[in-house]
């Protein structure tokens, strides 16, 4: 009999906390990312969301507690904000090519993976808001990382693009196989498809699947009891897709496709 092999762990925190000025940013965090898996951090503004994943990445080393990191992992990230220069010309391929020595093979292929292809050629400062954030995602995978972090990913997209956005970051952790740490302040857009969500005020205030997050006192506590009524668990049993043009692809049962509507 076989038996099963425990997902690799890429990264923990054991009641790791970051001081500045006399004052606490996060304390006592203790989580982890295995491969393949999807880890959503929620909380209001300033509650320590990006700090945890700094730690998570090594650009913070813990005031107190400990962070590991699997040895040469490879990370991806996709930063909360990026600012470029607009008035300059950037191609997406030279933007890509910026702080990669990616073959146009790779480029073309992270591309294909985020649906934006048909952009290889295009200037950034023409993209729309969900294009770019496609465009950030795809630079985060070109290297197939293990540990892929995204920080805010779904900002400036409107709901039909949130919708297929987190439907893409589905498809690449089953395609790479990559644990996933996912920041969000979006209370109303969980996916289903998280494995778990870890709520943040300074400290992990509850933690385990999206419906037991939302449903716990901590979550209420910290949101209000109204917040509960206002989220959206959005079920992706793969038998349909979003499209970046808001349609859905349903699968008929028979192999094929229809479309419908959104």
């Amino acid at each position: 009999m076989s038996l099963l092999k425990e997902p690799e762990m890429l990264v923990s925190l054991e009641n790791a906390g970051i001081s500045r000025s006399d004052r606490w940013l996060v304390r006592g965090v203790s989580m982890s990312v295995s491969a393949g898996e999807i880890v959503t951090l929620i909380g209001p503004n300033g509650s320590g969301k990006s700090t945890t994943a700094k730690l998570t990445l090594g650009l913070l080393q813990p005031d107190e507690g400990k962070a590991y990191r699997k040895p040469h992992l490879n990370v991806g990230y996709v930063p909360q904000k990026l600012d470029l220069n607009w008035t300059l010309p950037l191609s997406v391929t030279r933007f890509l090519q910026l702080t990669n020595r990616a073959s146009r093979a790779q480029i073309n292929d992270a591309l294909a993976s985020t649906d934006t292809l048909h952009l290889v050629n295009a200037q950034m400062n023409n993209l729309s808001g969900g294009e770019f954030q496609r465009i950030l995602l795809a630079r985060a995978i070109l290297r197939a990382p293990d540990f892929l972090v995204l920080d805010e990913p779904v900002q400036g997209v409107d709901s039909n693009g949130e919708l297929a956005l987190f439907s893409l970051i589905e498809n690449i952790r089953n395609t790479l196989n990559c644990g996933v740490l996912l920041i969000s302040h979006n209370l109303h857009i969980v996916m289903a498809t998280t494995d778990r969500v870890i709520c943040l005020n300074g400290h992990v205030c509850c933690s385990g699947s999206p419906a037991n997050v939302a449903s716990s006192a901590a979550f209420k506590s910290l949101f209000g009891e109204h917040a509960t009524s206002g989220l959206a668990f959005y079920e992706h049993n793969h038998d349909h897709e979003h499209l970046p043009d808001g349609r859905i692809h349903h699968n008929t049962g028979n192999g094929g496709k229809e479309n419908t509507d959104a």
